[in-house]
């Protein structure tokens, strides 16, 4: 479906190599009877990536150390330059890539305040109206009159990310360097993204290994992998996508080789296949099977893809045999936080202990819980005075 809104950054074909010499030269002597024989290693660091980001977006990018996310950055950046294709960015950005780029470790906090509004594009008069409120998010009140050689690294941080979320850019970058700070620090970052991304002028490209704030913050995320682009789109699916391909034993157990005579099936309360629900959603998980006059029984669990198991019944704990020629649907409300989900089933006898057949790889799907949030599963309360 096309985005009618202005796009603020376009991708086109990009590929990134780097030149590593087989030797190096320690002095100029060296340099000089290395250099007929001295030669290179190229590295493809990303390979023939594509993607736009449209204005007001919380656009996320997601890949283990080494897969291509950070220089990707560092291209968006304009620290980099592409050794093919073009990025085109529209409006004023700000990178949140290496805080504190730019601070002098002789001068003091106050003075760094000033240097590095400046650099970001702030006035004098912009950055003095600021001053107090960049010093009390940053909990340094008490140091800033010292030289920043003195601080340490989570006190540059969290100046440095207390002076850059003043900016007025319209584009944001932001990388894994926000998980330096201290647990308090990150949750008042995170409260800054929550406001950013009520502001539809702004657009924010975020990198995160927590896949809970990417699902939380990001309209739509891409995986990289290796330096290639291999998924793009919602950002809970992209966070499945992200797990299977680096963390495959904790997406779902795999533990039948036996091929079983039924299918699963996940529709919504209306019989459409989808596996997108959002939080109080009906979900409906269908089992049908070949005729089997041993089957009286079937069982349903569900599990999170990092493998916790969070429910699971069958008919003979719900009283519910099942007749010969049936199929079954199990009817369950998605009451639960925002992840993703595996479904297994077993077919039985009379009981339990007269397991016939076993699906441990079955379908998965996705909840949307609502932000203000967390946890497993919604259970229900009341508050009594």
């Amino acid at each position: 479906m096309p985005d009618d809104r202005p796009v603020r950054i376009s991708v086109d074909n990009v590929t990134k190599v780097f030149k590593v010499p087989h030797e190096r030269s320690n002095s100029l002597k060296q340099t000089l009877l290395n250099f007929r024989k001295q030669g290179f290693e190229t590295f493809k660091v990303l390979d023939d990536v594509s993607f736009k980001v449209y204005q007001g977006e919380f656009f996320g990018i997601l890949g283990r150390n080494g897969s291509g996310k950070s220089t990707l950055l560092k291209l968006l950046a304009g620290i980099y330059v592409p050794s093919e294709g073009s990025i085109t960015v529209n409006g004023n950005l700000t990178p949140f890539i290496e805080l504190g780029v730019g601070f002098n470790p002789e001068l003091s906090g106050r003075e760094n305040v000033f240097l590095n509004g400046a650099i970001l594009g702030l006035t004098t008069k912009e950055i003095e109206q600021k001053y107090d409120e960049i010093v009390e998010f940053a909990e340094l009140e008490r140091f800033m009159d010292q030289k920043l050689k003195n601080y340490s690294s989570g006190m540059l941080v969290r100046l440095a990310f207390s002076i850059a979320i003043q900016a007025h850019n319209a584009v944001l970058l932001v990388d894994e360097v926000l998980a330096v700070g201290d647990e308090r620090f990150q949750n008042k970052c995170l409260k800054v993204f929550a406001d950013i991304k009520k502001d539809p002028s702004k657009t924010v490209i975020f990198v995160s290994h927590d896949m809970g704030s990417v699902q939380r913050f990001c309209d739509r995320a891409m995986v990289v992998h290796d330096g290639e682009l291999t998924y793009i789109g919602d950002a809970d699916q992209a966070a499945f996508e992200y797990k299977k391909l680096n963390f495959p034993e904790s997406v779902f157990a795999r533990n039948t080789a036996q091929e079983v005579p039924f299918e699963l099936r996940i529709t919504n309360a209306a019989g459409r296949e989808t596996n997108l629900f959002k939080f109080n959603d009906k979900v409906q998980i269908h089992i049908t099977w070949k005729p089997d006059d041993r089957i009286k029984n079937a069982g349903v669990a569900l599990f999170k893809d990092d493998g916790q198991y969070i429910f699971g019944t069958n008919t003979i704990i719900d009283k519910k045999p099942i007749k010969q020629g049936e199929s079954i649907i199990y009817e369950v409300t998605a009451r639960l936080g925002t992840a993703h989900y595996l479904v297994q089933a077993a077919l039985f006898g009379q009981d339990d202990n007269d397991r016939i057949y076993s699906v441990y790889d079955g379908p998965t799907f996705s909840v949307a819980a609502p932000a203000e949030w967390q946890g497993v599963t919604y259970l229900d309360h009341e508050w009594r005075m």
